[in-house]
């Protein structure tokens, strides 16, 4: 975790931990500057992420105040740096069940702005939170954005590594969530019945420099799973 993400945790821990609700005041950027002993560049980052996950909001002219918090457990659609931060205070593991090279197929070539001949890490994992159950992760990495990913790697947090390992910088991502029903073999992964709902999210990250270097298809346990967008800007 990166120096600005570290602080952006600490401010959401004094938030929760001192029970602040919405419209509350925070400390200005000077005071968070010279309590973190960090530059204006790193508390503007920190301060940014927490805006785009509706933690906070900063007025012009007035301050930096307290937004609605997130409920616990909610999964945030708007947010793209993995389950490893967005469950930082959950007990989060997975069990590795495919990772090799492969080439693009049609839709992962398409998502990815590449051929059918490029190759992908193909990763497949069941993801648990507090050891229940909550999704089956089918993700594509470009093999020419990360070179080498190995069952290590996935075994742990793959965005972690390749931001402090490779120092990549994420951007954004495209996501989009569909609802269908649950298969077979995702339902007994699942520990669900086939035919139960399938809340589906398909996303395609992207660099800072607008490159695409993932494609994932996740499919979450229906009775675990909540979600949420926050609204950081008013039309």
């Amino acid at each position: 975790m990166l120096k600005y993400q570290k602080i952006a945790k600490h401010i959401e821990e004094y938030i929760e931990q001192n029970s602040l609700k919405q419209g509350d005041k925070l400390p200005r950027l000077e005071e968070f500057v010279a309590y973190f002993d960090a530059g204006k560049s790193t508390i503007r980052r920190s301060l940014s992420l927490l805006e785009n996950k509706g933690i906070l909001y900063q007025q012009h002219g007035s301050g930096i105040f307290v937004r609605t918090p997130k409920e616990r457990g909610y999964i945030d659609l708007s947010f793209n740096r993995g389950f490893a931060y967005e469950f930082s205070d959950y007990e989060l593991s997975n069990k590795l069940l495919a990772i090799e090279i492969r080439e693009a197929t049609d839709e992962v070539a398409k998502n990815l702005n590449i051929t059918t001949a490029d190759k992908v890490h193909y990763v497949k994992r069941l993801i648990f939170v507090d050891k229940q159950p909550l999704c089956i992760e089918e993700s594509h990495y470009l093999v020419s954005v990360i070179p080498y990913l190995d069952a290590g790697i996935a075994s742990a947090s793959i965005f972690a590594h390749l931001q402090q390992n490779l120092n990549l910088k994420f951007g954004f991502s495209d996501a989009f969530l569909v609802v269908d029903k649950l298969n077979k073999e995702e339902a007994k992964l699942l520990e669900l019945k086939t035919g139960d709902p399938r809340p589906c999210l398909i996303n395609t990250f992207y660099l800072s420099d607008r490159t695409p270097f993932n494609y994932s298809n996740t499919v979450f346990h229906y009775q675990q799973s909540k979600f949420f967008v926050p609204v950081v800007k008013n039309l």
